[in-house]
């Protein structure tokens, strides 16, 4: 089994830990409570069959939002295979801080697959195209429901796997 530390990285309260905790628990807790530093939690994933199904270990790092751009010169990136970059879809200037993030990534960590996500798609559907203003992978998910959730793991799992190869 392969292991890949991934990085939760965007604002605070995009979601960031609503996401983590429906992936690995599969539920939704509506009482925030602001991340103190870094929350790590553990979860397996089976991917797909154009990943020979074979079983990720996700380690997956909830960074707190106040870091921002300084995240990148602490060590809590060390190491990391991939990123998850969240924004919440009913508070446009999340997603400056999404791109900005994406690209401070994209920079400390190159080649390493990341993915930005739209969080909270029940709270304020999409109605921007930043993908093609981004130019790299842009998913929408709402934690609340599940809705794109398991898709967002599955899909930065395979790029994880795929890059390891």
């Amino acid at each position: 089994m392969m292991s890949a530390k991934i990085m939760l990285l965007g604002d605070i309260g995009v979601g960031k830990t609503s996401l983590a905790r429906r992936c690995v628990f599969d539920k939704f807790d509506a009482d925030y409570k602001t991340t103190i530093g870094v929350d790590v939690l553990t979860h397996d994933l089976t991917l797909g069959p154009d990943c020979e199904g074979d079983i990720l270990r996700l380690v997956l790092w909830d960074t707190d939002g106040d870091f921002g751009n300084r995240i990148f010169e602490t060590v809590y990136l060390a190491g990391a295979s991939g990123a998850i970059i969240v924004a919440d879809a009913s508070r446009p200037g999340t997603l400056v801080k999404m791109t900005t993030l994406a690209d401070g990534f994209a920079e400390h960590f190159p080649g390493r697959p990341a993915v930005m996500i739209v969080n909270k798609i029940d709270l304020a559907p999409p109605s921007f195209d930043l993908a093609a203003r981004a130019q790299r992978d842009l998913l929408y998910s709402s934690a609340k429901t599940g809705e794109g959730v398991t898709e967002l793991f599955l899909h930065l799992g395979a790029a994880v796997w795929r890059r390891a190869r």
